[in-house]
């Protein structure tokens, strides 16, 4: 019987067996590792995606034979450190995902390598540290204390002692800390007066899901997005007693501190949606994990079904509202030229660039569509081993914004957005929600 060469297939993501024993056998792990190395060796498609299969193409070619089994399996964790879980090889480029029989699911088969990590307590304090963002970002937004984390941030002694005492770069941008979170300070409802009107697919009330960057470091993103959903009638409510997404531990590898945030949230997600509201995180990764993430990890459970149904990218929801003729298209002024990065955690949720076509709505405005990497990635971008490749693979993204000589440019992640006016002389990057709240005039 041959075998079918790649596949023109919708890919087919297979639940995350994590629960498995299996899962977590060192030698079961080693020997499907070196399956799927030798078949992205023999493809190398995925090259330009990040530093994991550079890193895994020169560790073959670098073997005595050439080939994976050349390759010293201790070096296989080399591989597994480059990647951030980004999914782009699984949903845009591989060809031999389920349905196809060689069933490669390379960010799963890296997760699980980085859950046996974790599980065998190799990961580093920091890692752990830095992705505890409930506890940490707590602590640090509080009144003082974040202008002091501010003031750290700034100061290129305490940068370069943070480097070689904790390891994360002193060049690499940090976010900034508000004195409280925005949680504390909204009303719980805001804008919720008048009629509701419904669609085939929305409810027209929505809960926002504020998410840990938010409620911590850019609150303007949460009111401006408030701004703009009120402005076309959709009353909103504040999620103010839910967790973080989980979307820094499951990069982490620490699968039960994921089930742990997913058993505190998804109870707050189902008050709301019981409600009449269907839910927004204006943070692409947060979106992913409750779209696509948690409902691999628990395909059974018929909750995290629900809350998958009723969970969406902002602009998703908004151009659902607008094919259904109930958003507001009288703009007060055009954006200009827009030199728009699509965040790599929206682009796998396979919706298309609706962020880009709500933005096309306004007159004379320009956008340039920007698909690649921005390099930042989590915690990625902020390690001190890690930091010089996020830059490198931001470097095509920053060019690209550069040429297009905008008036305006930004990502729907604001992490993403933030390295990028990092390259740009006097960049300063904008959450789309804020530029089309601009446009607005509101």
């Amino acid at each position: 019987m041959s075998t079918r060469e790649g596949s023109l297939e919708a890919p087919d993501r297979q639940p995350l067996d994590w629960q498995n024993p299996e899962f977590y056998d060192k030698d079961s792990l080693h020997k499907e590792m070196e399956r799927v190395f030798d078949i992205c060796h023999t493809c190398r498609r995925c090259v330009s995606l990040c530093d994991s299969f550079p890193t895994l193409f020169d560790l073959v070619d670098e073997s005595e034979t050439f080939e994976v089994d050349g390759v010293d399996k201790a070096d296989f964790n080399k591989v597994v450190d480059q990647c951030f879980l980004c999914d782009l090889c699984a949903e845009t480029k591989c060809p031999y995902l389920p349905p196809h029989e060689w069933a490669l699911d390379f960010p799963h088969l890296m997760l699980r390598a980085k859950a046996q990590n974790f599980e065998n307590k190799d990961t580093k304090w920091r890692d752990r540290i830095i992705t505890s963002t409930d506890p940490i970002f707590d602590a640090i937004s509080t009144p003082g204390i974040a202008q002091m984390a501010n003031a750290a941030a700034n100061s290129k002694p305490l940068r370069k002692a943070g480097q070689a005492l904790f390891g994360i770069h002193q060049d690499a941008p940090l976010p900034k800390f508000i004195p409280t979170p925005l949680t504390e300070s909204l009303e719980g409802y805001i804008g919720d007066h008048g009629k509701v009107s419904s669609t085939e697919k929305t409810t027209g009330k929505v809960a926002i899901f504020v998410t840990c960057y938010g409620d911590h470091n850019e609150p303007q993103m949460v009111e401006d997005l408030i701004a703009v959903l009120n402005h076309n009638g959709v009353p909103v409510k504040i999620l103010q007693d839910a967790k973080c997404c989980g979307m820094p531990k499951l990069e982490l590898g620490d699968l039960k501190k994921v089930e742990k945030m997913k058993d505190a949230n998804i109870p707050v997600f189902q008050q709301a949606i019981e409600e009449g509201y269907d839910i927004i995180a204006p943070i692409p990764s947060c979106v992913l994990m409750y779209k696509q993430e948690l409902p691999l990890m628990f395909p059974d459970q018929a909750d995290v079904a629900n809350v998958k149904a009723h969970f969406f990218d902002p602009f998703e929801y908004l151009m659902l509202r607008h094919k259904a003729g109930l958003i507001k298209t009288e703009f007060a002024k055009p954006l200009g030229k827009v030199a728009y990065h699509v965040a790599c955690h929206q682009r796998v949720q396979n919706f298309g660039m609706k962020t880009r076509d709500f933005l096309k709505l306004i007159p004379d405005t320009e956008v340039t569509a920007i698909e690649r990497c921005s390099g930042h990635d989590g915690t990625y971008a902020v390690k001190a081993e890690t930091y010089d490749k996020a830059k490198k693979i931001a470097k095509p993204v920053v060019k690209r914004v550069i040429d297009s000589e905008p008036d305006e440019f930004g990502s729907d992640c604001p992490m993403a957005g933030r390295l990028i006016a990092e390259g740009v002389e006097n960049g300063e990057a904008k959450h789309p929600v804020s530029m089309v709240r601009q446009a607005y005039g509101i």
